[in-house]
């Protein structure tokens, strides 16, 4: 099978995609068919006779991995046999092979960053700095993950960074700190790539088992790497030389996790005689869009010239709306979506995208009152609930038993009367051993009575586990059986039921995985949920998408909504260099390349944000955007607007004692006649229950309704999802 057609491709598209051999850069803009082009590459390659075992795709997310994979399959034959994954994905396998020549185990876990917090805090503590003191912790954290993104010593990241404060405690810290993981056999999200890179200097014949094998490296994001990851893709195109980078400096967000946009310039200088093409043509947003996007841009001095265009002439214009508040705004969002999904749209098809995750609030409100189904991402993920944590750490404990945090994290759950001294008693007797391996050898009958009765059912039962030869699925089943963990949740309180629907659930992905990988182990699968993301289900499951727009790189939707288009927020208040106003204008330019068809902009004229209320500034982007200059509308306070007009908007009367309700210009056509609204009358609100409206406003549009446990709710009655109780 050889199913895929270069006619499908444009010029420039098929002029990069033949110089197969050599170094190749391609500059890509936002929705210039980057994966398109990547995966006929690959088809391209095996048709002419390449081995799909010498081809290396490194993709920035598993979203990204999961696409490529499944287009690449149904192209070509063999195409299943490319190794495709994230950075992430691609050390961890390398490392599960080799990592004991740098002296860990090959069960080594992998620390997320609350286990990493976890650590650091535990370092404090023994050091008699107080936990409250947040300063410290988070300076540690910073300058560890700061430090592996370097190919950098320790002591050479304290020469470098001497004028630091504290920077002498700090490196001490992040030192014990690497001892305890290096105790513990595990690794951090850092550690992956570092790790490969160590092994790669240290061991040349492992460095070129892969530099040998990959023939041809294909690199996505390429604008997204840092120090590390740059250095590992010069080595593993040390041998053959030919790597094929798509990136777009445009696109750069990331700097503050280590991303360096210059890696595009440094590619130029580090492989001879790098071809460089340039692609152009969108393929995603009207010109409408791009215009705007390509004059918001050309404000970016650390760039390569490009200018976005397309054949999807014409299309509206990217609107601004500047809203009077926050709850303005959401409603302003609320109703062009109903307006929308009226007219035919999919709730999948709208973005709303925010800079800040603290304004989500009155926009999940807004739509929540509307009815319209949605999603937050970016928020509490799956895997980080309490429930799951702890039964993860009892599956890490199997697979990786020198684990001690994972180990300390169950030891008293359920309760078996383990307090913090016992377990310091606990650390103290392992001494240089594991805790879990001192309770499983001869070490255990030694230990203090009363610490050891109460963890004899603990050690019979691990001993039992560990002895059984079962399943996947059935083994996770049993561990969460005969631990008790269900037990501990009360399943006739809200809370309780809720957290063991959750970990049923999670047995339900557990089957899935299974199913999905029949060879995979107990380690495979806790590699696979470690290295997971929430964001790699947006766009899925037909609900709008809120987001920040870090988590919609590469993604697009029909409509999208770019709210909070204020100084302070977007640019973010912290942007302050003119390097980090550049990466603000780029997070802003990948906002607005999302939309297919429409944006939306909105920015606001008052906002109540971290306790207080503040009238705000129109961001400086807006302005280079191309729309005049805004003004701040002035607002006073418990005042009361009728039919007063502003930027354009009519709106009906509002009050600020009240929930605020600012009304949106009105379409031609009511969806809803609401003369049949009286007040007195009994509604109900598909996710309110039952209201009694307490009053109408004058112009019959707006209705205060008192729902029991959720107080009283001001409500647009034409598209509110109201019915008249015993109406049918």
């Amino acid at each position: 099978m050889n199913n895929f057609d270069l006619s499908s491709l444009n010029a420039d598209q098929q002029a990069a995609l033949k110089q197969t051999e050599g170094a190749v850069l391609v500059t890509a803009g936002a929705g210039s068919g980057k994966t398109r082009l990547l995966t006929h590459r690959v088809a391209y390659l095996l048709s002419k006779g390449v081995s799909p075992y010498s081809i290396l795709a490194i993709t920035f997310t598993n979203k990204a991995t999961k696409e490529m994979a499944e287009r690449i399959a149904n192209m070509c034959d063999d195409g299943d046999k490319i190794w495709i994954s994230t950075f992430h994905s691609m050390c961890a396998k390398i490392l599960r092979s080799d990592i004991d020549r740098l002296g860990y185990s090959r069960s080594f876990s992998i620390y997320d960053e609350t286990d990493s917090e976890k650590v650091v805090k535990d370092i404090l503590s023994s050091r008699g700095i107080p936990i409250t003191e947040e300063g410290i912790k988070k300076n540690v954290l910073f300058h560890k993950s700061n430090w592996k993104n370097t190919t950098m010593t320790l002591a050479e990241y304290e020469s470098e960074f001497h004028d630091v404060v504290d920077i002498h405690k700090i490196v001490s810290i992040i030192d014990e700190y690497e001892q305890i993981l290096k105790k513990n056999n595990a690794l951090d999200f850092d550690d992956l790539l570092v790790k490969t890179f160590k092994l790669f200097k240290t061991c040349e014949d492992v460095k070129n088992y892969y530099a040998e094998r990959f023939s041809y490296i294909l690199v996505d994001e390429f604008q997204d790497t840092n120090i590390v990851q740059y250095e590992l893709l010069k080595l593993l195109a040390s041998k053959h030389g030919n790597i094929f980078v798509v990136g777009d400096e445009d696109q750069c967000i990331y700097s503050w996790r280590g991303a360096n946009f210059k890696n595009i310039f440094n590619f130029r200088k580090d492989f001879p005689n790098v071809k460089i093409f340039k692609l152009e043509q969108n393929y995603r947003s009207t010109d409408k869009i791009l215009d705007k996007a390509n004059k918001l841009i050309a404000h970016n001095s650390s760039r390569l010239e490009k200018k976005l265009w397309t054949n999807k002439v014409g299309g509206e214009e990217p609107s601004i709306y500047n809203a009077i508040d926050e709850r303005d705004e959401a409603l302003f969002v609320a109703t062009n979506i109903e307006k929308l999904i009226r007219k035919g749209a999919e709730p999948s098809d709208f973005a709303i995208l925010m800079r800040l995750n603290a304004l989500s609030r009155n926009i999940e409100e807004a739509l929540l009152n509307y009815n319209i189904p949605h999603k937050i991402y970016g928020g509490f993920k799956f895997y980080e609930r309490s429930e799951i944590k702890n039964v993860i750490a009892y599956l890490r404990i199997f697979v990786n038993p020198d684990d001690d945090v994972a180990l300390i994290k169950i030891i008293n759950f359920p309760r078996r009367g383990l307090g913090d001294t016992s377990i310091e008693k606990l650390k103290n007797f392992a001494q240089d051993q594991s805790i879990l391996k001192t309770l499983m050898g001869d070490e255990f009958a030694l230990l203090d009575n009363s610490i050891k009765k109460k963890l004899e059912s603990f050690v019979e039962i691990y001993k039992g586990l560990e002895q059984m030869s079962l399943p996947l699925a059935d083994f996770v089943s049993e561990v969460i059986d005969k631990f008790g963990i269900r037990e501990c949740y009360d399943k006739k309180t809200d809370e309780g039921f809720d957290k063991l629907m959750n970990i049923s659930s999670f047995e339900a992905g557990v089957k899935d995985f299974a199913r999905l990988n029949p060879d995979a182990t107990l380690s495979d699968y806790l590699e696979s949920i470690t290295l997971s993301s929430d964001v790699d289900e947006i766009g899925e499951g037909g609900s709008v998408t809120i987001a920040s727009v870090h988590a919609v790189k590469g993604l697009e939707f029909k409509y999208v909504f770019i709210v909070g288009l204020e100084e302070g927020i977007f640019p973010i208040s912290r942007a302050i260099s003119p390097d980090d106003i550049e990466e603000e204008r780029r997070l802003m330019y990948v906002a607005l390349t999302r939309a297919e068809e429409k944006a939306f902009l909105t920015h606001c004229t008052k906002r109540f944000l971290y306790g207080k209320s503040s009238y705000q500034i129109p961001s400086r982007f807006c302005k280079e955007l191309g729309y005049y200059d805004f003004k701040p509308r002035v607002v006073e306070e418990a005042s009361i607007f009728s039919g007063s007009n502003f930027g354009g908007k009519s709106f009906g009367s509002f009050n600020f004692d009240k929930t605020t309700i600012l009304r949106q210009e009105q379409s031609t056509t009511a969806a809803i006649d609401v003369s049949k609204y009286k007040v007195g009358q009994i509604v109900v609100h598909p996710k309110f229950g039952r209201g009694q409206i307490k009053e109408i406003s004058s112009d019959g549009l707006v209705g205060d309704i008192s729902f029991e446990g959720f107080g009283v709710k001001s409500l647009m009655l034409e598209i509110a999802p109201l019915k008249v109780e015993g109406e049918k």
